[in-house]
């Protein structure tokens, strides 16, 4: 009885282990987790956003806009700080505004002149004035 116990535990001990296999929804889940690394941000542009660059399409280069001129919202009279920016090249104007997902390039005729797009106007009066048609949206100095 002893020699047929140690017989059926070493049996046991040595087969091959199974392990179960996974089903499609638990492989698409584990193929769906992408490690994410830190730094690993880069744009179609190859700007970082962790590092605060974005891609401007007026210099041709990541830039960090914080770095510009900043704009303050402003309402009814009533201003108040929003991450809203222009850079400038030459007598050109790209605005990076928080209302807007892709930036908006101004072009102005001469020194002294305002920058303008359609009905944008950023126009250099106490700093900068932005209008959109005849409403004040932001100054900034």
């Amino acid at each position: 009885m002893i020699l047929f116990a140690i017989m059926l535990t070493a049996a046991f001990s040595c087969a091959k282990k199974v392990s179960p296999e996974k089903t499609d929804s638990q492989q698409s889940k584990s193929e769906s987790k992408k490690e994410t690394l830190v730094g690993a941000d880069s744009d179609v542009h190859d700007c970082k956003a962790s590092a605060g660059y974005t891609w401007s399409t007026l210099k041709k280069e990541c830039v960090r806009v914080f770095e510009g001129t900043k704009l303050s919202h402003y309402d009814d009279g009533k201003e108040y700080t929003t991450a809203s920016y222009v850079i400038f090249e030459g007598n050109k104007a790209e605005l990076f505004l928080d209302t807007q997902k892709e930036s908006i390039i101004l072009e102005r005729k001469s020194e002294g002149d305002s920058w303008v797009n359609g009905d944008w106007q950023l126009i250099p009066w106490k700093g900068y004035v932005l209008k959109k048609g005849e409403k004040i949206l932001y100054t900034g100095q």
